[in-house]
């Protein structure tokens, strides 16, 4: 029986049926609002047909287990995080207001689809075998395009100077989305202080606060760079020095 429905199964996704694949998008819908409110752990596939008010049985022809569940959520998730960075990424706001946008729009995901995406940022895809590789080859390939939006959004506040080249862009770019994604660690809608679009917010002002030409530090070093060139400045080390003879 079981051959028979994975023989369906596989038939249907061939043919590209309509009507099965926006019952796996529902079924995709309703898991992700289950394991919203379980976790990952401690959702079944029980719960997800109790969710849709189907019978469990009927599950298996459109989804195999909770793991081709939570990779279908991710997958989509992603997907749409992604098309997002690239469109902000491509818009014609400043470099400042693209990495606010983006910054506010990743820490609003991670809050709408919480704990999903951060149960997926600890996952090691390297060590993802098996029916799930091809998964894994896919979402390791979203992760680079997700980092190639933010690095050339860093890159461009370098070349029109609203950033100042602190290091290599795509450094830069890691710190950015790791600051974020660290917030697995304390961050939980309803319970944390601040919304995560708040979170958002600051961590946008953090960073591009940090990045600003004129922020406090660099403004110092300018300083210190002007004062040592200056011929009082020179004549003052030269003093010193004579005294130390």
């Amino acid at each position: 029986m079981a051959s028979g429905i994975g023989r369906r199964r596989a038939a249907a996704r061939e043919d590209g049926a309509q009507a099965y694949l926006d019952r796996r998008r529902e079924i995709a819908e309703a898991a992700a609002r289950v394991f919203n409110r379980k976790g990952f752990q401690g959702a079944t596939m029980a719960a997800v047909a109790d969710e849709m008010h189907i019978d469990r049985a009927s599950l298996y022809y459109y989804i195999s287990n909770k793991e081709e569940l939570f990779d279908e959520v991710i997958r989509e998730t992603s997907l749409e995080n992604v098309a997002t960075a690239q469109r902000i990424q491509r818009s014609d706001a400043t470099p400042p207001e693209k990495l606010r946008q983006l910054i506010v729009q990743l820490m609003g995901s991670y809050g709408k689809h919480y704990p999903l995406l951060y149960i997926y940022i600890r996952e090691n895809l390297k060590h993802v075998a098996g029916p799930r590789s091809k998964w894994a080859q896919q979402m390791r390939q979203l992760n680079r395009d997700y980092d190639d939006a933010v690095t050339a959004i860093v890159e461009e506040g370098y070349v029109d100077g609203s950033f100042q080249n602190i290091g290599p862009a795509r450094i830069v770019a890691f710190g950015i989305i790791g600051m974020m994604g660290w917030t697995n660690r304390w961050f939980k809608p309803g319970e944390s202080a601040m919304s995560a679009e708040a979170v958002g917010e600051m961590y946008a002002r953090l960073a591009i606060n940090g990045l600003r030409p004129d922020a406090p530090g660099v403004v110092v070093r300018r300083v210190a760079a002007a004062a040592a060139t200056a011929p009082g400045h020179r004549r003052a080390l030269a003093r010193g020095r004579a005294a130390k003879v």
